[in-house]
């Protein structure tokens, strides 16, 4: 740490100086015994903390704290954190001014304390009308790797990246949906810790490297997401991968019924994968056994537990890598890496990343103007040469991502009915017309909205979670 002479403003009116704000800092080291180390853009509270023997904590243990005041640091931090546990570690990221960038990482000594910081802690208000938002930050291991000839198999694709990258633990790979004998496109590849794929990710990244003779596209991948054991010993709904794409609900609701009739309550079946409710936890734990690997007309199924999805969540949330509420509520094991939606070449293209780890609840995407002088030089480009950060609505979301998968734009039908009370009500039926075949015709959310805005969004961010 270095002195600074300037001073700030904490949030409350009072005024700290730098000297003042590193005699708080020095306080807390000497109350609680940790070291405090600032580096590569952030600062270091602990890891491991005094006494600490053996390794660090498992994965889980750590939740990312968005919405942090600037001028909010470790002595007014710390004391908050830890009334949800031990901290192993406190990582609060810096800016070269000495303000932080308003987010931190938390490790705390097991999954529990991380859970239940996240619990108490998320929209915790730490200072007058300022809320932090608090959730899991996992290591991410995986990287996507898209561009990957079709025809090339799993063993194939493990020895590639084997040779080409260290630490390698693990590929997954999915069959197409039209064609079981060819891959996707793409695929996911684990490596042992989240600086073995860093490092792999660093040595890819440039976009000239080539497998098998293709320039291959590659990204982090989304680290799967975490539910706590209590909620998933209630889960009695299945995740069912793999389905040809011609069969249907009635087929599969037959099929999970021959080993005990009667016990599925209901089917939602989306393009080549589905979700089967049951009526007890007991028969779908039992049908999930009897059941994954099972051919269901001509396809090797893929069978596990379903996982739960905050239904409170809304869509900014999912543009930060959560889920829309106007979904099914359940989300199937692997989170989101069911192929349709991957080749764009990024698995949560709008999510925001920090540090090189996926940070779910960073604040929403900035938006700002700019004072435009006279003589500024203008470029003319297309939306499509754009990331996909730049678009925050889900309308153009959906255009440019048929664009990247050169698929035709989207199709837009509106609808209407009539409420109870009178009041009109607008829903948008989507047609993609280049994959408009077998059960999956057209994406149409289960929600009326009031105005055409709010529908035509509706519909947009439904087919985003159903492609």
């Amino acid at each position: 740490m270095h002195e600074e002479n300037t001073e700030v403003t904490n949030g409350c009116g009072k005024v700290r100086s730098g000297t003042q704000n590193e005699a708080a800092l020095l306080a807390l080291m000497e109350k609680t015994g940790y070291s405090m180390v600032q580096e590569n853009g952030q600062r270091k509270f602990g890891g491991p903390p005094p006494g600490w023997e053996g390794p660090p904590p498992p994965r889980g243990c750590e939740v990312f704290v968005g919405k942090i005041p600037r001028d909010m640091y470790e002595d007014e931090l710390v004391p908050v954190f830890e009334r949800a546990g031990k901290i192993y570690e406190f990582r609060l990221m810096m800016e070269f001014s000495g303000e932080n960038r308003g987010y931190a990482f938390v490790m705390y000594t097991t999954k529990e304390e991380a859970q239940l910081a996240i619990r108490i802690l998320n929209n915790y208000e730490i200072r007058p009308g300022k809320f932090i938002g608090v959730c899991v930050s996992l290591d991410n291991c995986r990287l996507f790797i898209g561009a990957i000839p079709k025809e090339k198999k799993k063993e194939e694709i493990l020895d590639e990246m084997k040779k080409v990258t260290e630490g390698v633990v693990d590929v997954i790979v999915y069959p197409n949906a039209t064609d079981k004998t060819k891959n996707r496109g793409f695929a996911f590849v684990e490596y042992e810790s989240h600086r073995a794929a860093a490092m792999a990710r660093r040595r890819l990244i440039p976009g000239t490297f080539q497998l098998w003779g293709h320039t291959i596209q590659v990204d982090w991948a989304d680290p799967e997401k975490e539910v706590d054991e209590e909620t998933m010993q209630r889960v009695k709904v299945l995740y069912v991968r793999n389905l040809m794409i011609s069969t249907t609900e009635d087929t599969i609701k037959a099929e999970f019924n021959k080993f005990k009739p009667g016990v599925v309550e209901r089917v939602k079946k989306l393009r080549d994968y589905a979700f089967v409710h049951f009526f007890n936890r007991e028969d779908a734990v039992a049908a999930m056994s009897v059941m994954n690997g099972k051919c269901i007309d001509g396809a090797s199924i893929e069978v596990t537990l379903a996982k739960p999805v905050n239904k409170e969540s809304t869509w900014r949330q999912h543009l930060n890598g959560q889920i829309s509420p106007s979904s099914e509520s359940l989300l199937g094991f692997p989170n989101k890496e069911d192929g349709h939606q991957k080749p764009l070449g990024k698995t949560s293209s709008l999510s925001v990343r920090a540090n090189g780890q996926h940070s779910p609840n960073l604040p929403e995407i900035e938006r700002c103007t700019y004072p435009f002088f006279p003589g500024t030089k203008l470029t003319p480009i297309s939306m499509y040469s754009l990331k996909s950060s730049h678009f925050s609505s889900a309308v153009m979301h959906l255009d440019y991502y048929c664009n990247k998968n050169n698929w035709a734009p989207p199709e837009y039908y509106l609808y209407s009915t009539t409420s109870q009370d009178g009041k009109i009500l607008l829903v948008y039926k989507i047609v993609i017309p280049t994959i408009s075949n077998g059960s999956q015709s057209y994406f149409m959310p289960d929600k009326l909205c009031t105005t055409l805005e709010d529908a035509k969004e509706l519909a947009a961010q439904f087919t985003l979670l159903h492609l």
